[in-house]
């Protein structure tokens, strides 16, 4: 997407919801609503609202880890990334330095062979760049166990554009779970972040189901805006299997957030049927391959040259984002991972409008039917 406009520094969000004042918690965030470019403007906590019985949102479990440990270099400070694990038990890491404000900023000079010392005594060496398209992020080896070491001298990844460090629980969301060897993501799955447990509640009192996956993210950063490097996802069985059963009776398939669409677009195929799957995900979702499973997306802002405003294009339509995020500016919204959250829905047209009332009219006379016999069973006994 090319650069069309410029977000402010005062609309980043620099503390979460909950911090910005007394009573509030997570969902005290503001929702910006699309439908092709029609923009409404509500706050995250009427989410219920918006969605409708047979919905199906898809989430993300994965638990955010503390990623960031401090090192050294020789004599100098650096902080490290640690982004994925490999299969060959080496870490594609990031290293950065501090920049003097309680956070980091992109370090040059890095090099195959340049080795880190790490808190606890273990050594971590740089081997090889990731990928071809740059020198950011490097495979390394580590001889200590570097789960542990996060564990005891990590804290969560840290911008610029925050005010102070938080503890890990803020970057954990509602969905999180811990994996049994220890993954997870080097930066929050933060589009679901504003969920609360009692807004889960009512979502399914409503009828809302959701579907769990995984895909575990690697970093990002406010310098560049590579495309998405490989990660490891999971789309259990049950959860294919129910998101197939809602795309068949017209519900729709809401991704939470831009991972969770990389996670079930990666188990669908050709057909758009989705199936189990698991392993690394190289897949960007653009609009020239289009969405096969998603109708709608529950998003933060991105930055006008983000990646993953392609993903958005492909849900939605050039005009409906470009039409969304003038109105978010003109709104005063706010970015990033603490920020302000948007909603994609597709528009309805007349055909699809009169499917779903059939199927409204058949699930109530299938209850009815059903609660009829149960009745007749009661009466007899």
């Amino acid at each position: 997407m090319t650069t069309v406009v410029r977000v402010p520094e005062e609309l980043s969000a620099r503390v979460p919801a909950e911090q910005r004042g007394p009573g509030l918690e997570r969902d005290a965030v503001r929702l910006l609503v699309s439908r092709g470019t029609a923009v409404s403007h509500h706050a995250f906590a009427e989410l219920p609202g918006l969605l409708r019985a047979g919905d199906l949102l898809v989430v993300n479990t994965s638990p955010t880890l503390a990623a960031a440990v401090d090192g050294r270099v020789g004599y100098a400070r650096v902080v490290v990334h640690f982004s994925t694990r490999g299969d060959d038990g080496r870490w594609a890491v990031e290293l950065r330095e501090p920049d003097g404000n309680g956070t980091t900023r992109a370090r040059a000079g890095t090099r195959a062979g340049t080795g880190v010392r790490l808190p606890g005594g273990g050594r971590l060496v740089l081997e090889e760049p990731l990928s071809e398209r740059g020198e950011r992020l490097w495979w390394a080896r580590a001889s200590a166990d570097v789960r542990g070491v996060l564990r005891e001298h990590g804290r969560p990844i840290r911008y610029s554009y925050t005010e102070r460090d938080q503890p890990l629980s803020v970057y954990q969301t509602v969905f999180a779970l811990p994996s049994a060897d220890g993954a997870g993501s080097a930066e929050m799955p933060s589009a679901a972040r504003p969920f609360t447990a009692r807004l889960v509640v009512e979502l399914v009192s409503r009828g809302v189901q959701f579907a769990p996956v995984t895909l575990h993210t690697g970093v990002s950063s406010a310098e560049a805006h590579e495309p998405p490097y490989a990660e490891r996802f999971t789309v259990p069985e049950a959860s294919a299997r129910l998101i197939n059963d809602v795309r068949a009776g017209g519900g729709r398939v809401v991704a939470v957030g831009t991972t969770a669409v990389r996670a079930v677009e990666s188990a669908a195929g050709a057909d758009g049927a989705v199936r189990a799957a698991e392993g690394w995900t190289e897949l960007v979702v653009t609009p020239e391959r289009g969405v096969r499973v998603v109708d709608g997306l529950l998003t933060g802002l991105h930055e006008p040259e983000a990646s993953h405003l392609l993903m958005l294009e492909a849900v939605a339509g050039r005009a409906a984002v470009d039409r969304s995020y003038e109105e978010a500016l003109r709104g005063l919204y706010l970015w990033h991972e603490f920020g302000d959250v948007h909603l994609i829905l597709p528009e309805e047209d007349a055909s699809r409008r009169a499917l779903r009332q059939q199927l409204q009219v058949r699930f109530m006379r299938g209850r009815c039917e059903a609660a009829h016999r149960a009745h007749i069973t009661y009466e007899r006994t």
